[in-house]
């Protein structure tokens, strides 16, 4: 990979010390509280690649087709020689712009699994020789500084993991995404959208079970981690539209009285019965709340795609100060990509799904 470049901007130890301290202080405010990006060990990412192949959980499928059906227009309008992808993993749904990108320079994907990183770059030079691969392993919600690049940039963050984000987290991260940027320069955004509860709901409890063994891999990873006695049969999964906030809640309640010891943090964990650790809060926006959030990190809305079902969409914002693109926000996608365009979005998050090596059940 003679034209593979990796930077490396975390420690060997990054990742240990942040689980000690996500779980020291999730678990002993509360409500008790877990960051989901726990999920992700490898049996947590095998899950995760099954939730998306289930009938319920239409958001990779639905943006997987919005992809499909308007890279080149993505490609066009950006102009981009340099694309940036936050929290690339794999790169698989990224692929679907590169090859719709002739004229495209550099690639540079953020992640903090290196091997994710390195696979995913073997595979990009061998269908684009002509291709520079500049990895950045990094926590993408940390300031960061690109490599040098030829602009325009396009920064790309997909399968609706800015959902995982609580308000005041979003907006540092979409005002550290906008620091990345030149003026002229663009963001590609996916965001789910707000719909019927029963659909929601579905597609974080599906019928055969495989997102409550998500949701509960993340007290298998803390055991491993940290020498916890966990026992996932003690905890029942739950998710549940809250229609305030617009947002999914998933959860684990403990289905008795448990006392959980965590020994590397030498720390005891009383459970009362019923008691909730949350563990994701995925938003589920509307588009005059996304214009919003945008034009407050200095982005600007220009384009609008949804799915044909308007289940999902991507948006594509240029850094305020470049030139005027062309469009109507709202106009194009398929039905219903105009919806929702009255109203906020749901305010939303659990505690940040940060840069791993997929996307967060968004």
């Amino acid at each position: 990979m003679s034209d593979f470049q990796l930077t490396r901007t975390l420690d060997e130890h990054a990742a240990d010390a942040a689980l000690r301290e996500d779980v020291l202080r999730g678990l002993t405010q509360t409500p008790k509280a877990l960051p989901p990006k726990w999920f992700y060990d490898a049996r947590g990412s095998e899950l995760f690649e099954e939730i998306t192949r289930l009938p319920e959980y239409y958001p990779t499928r639905a943006e997987r087709e919005i992809l499909l059906a308007r890279a080149g227009e993505i490609a066009s309008a950006s102009g981009a020689r340099t694309l940036v992808e936050l929290g690339s993993g794999s790169s698989e749904k990224t692929r679907h712009l590169i090859e719709a990108m002739p004229a495209l320079d550099t690639y540079i994907p953020v992640d903090v699994s290196e091997s994710a990183l390195k696979g995913a770059a073997g595979v990009l030079l061998a269908e684009h020789p002509r291709l520079r691969v500049h990895a950045l392993l990094a926590d993408f919600t940390r300031a960061l500084r690109l490599p040098d690049s030829p602009g325009p940039r396009l920064v790309v963050f997909l399968g609706g993991t800015i959902g995982n984000l609580l308000p005041p987290e979003r907006a540092r991260f979409l005002a550290s995404v906008r620091a990345m940027l030149s003026p002229g320069d663009a963001l590609l955004l996916g965001t789910d959208l707000v719909k019927d509860e029963d659909v929601l709901v579905a597609a974080y409890d599906d019928a055969r079970g495989v997102t409550a063994e998500f949701n509960k891999n993340v007290l298998a990873v803390i055991d491993r981690e940290l020498g916890a006695d966990f026992h996932t049969a003690d905890f029942a999964h739950v998710a549940v539209w809250n229609r305030e906030e617009e947002w999914i809640e998933m959860r684990l309640r403990a289905r008795s009285e448990v006392l959980v010891k965590v020994r590397s943090l030498d720390l005891v964990v009383p459970f009362a019965a019923g008691e909730e650790i949350l563990t994701e809060v995925s938003a589920k926006f509307r588009q005059e709340g996304v214009r919003k959030e945008l034009s407050a990190a200095g982005l600007e809305l220009t384009r609008w795609w949804t799915d044909s079902e308007g289940r999902f969409a991507l948006s594509l914002s240029v850094a305020e100060g470049g030139p005027g693109w062309e469009g109507i926000p709202g106009s194009e996608g398929g039905a219903g990509a105009g919806s929702g365009t009255t109203g906020t979005t749901g305010a939303t998050g659990a505690t940040g799904a940060t840069g791993t090596t997929g996307t967060t059940a968004a």
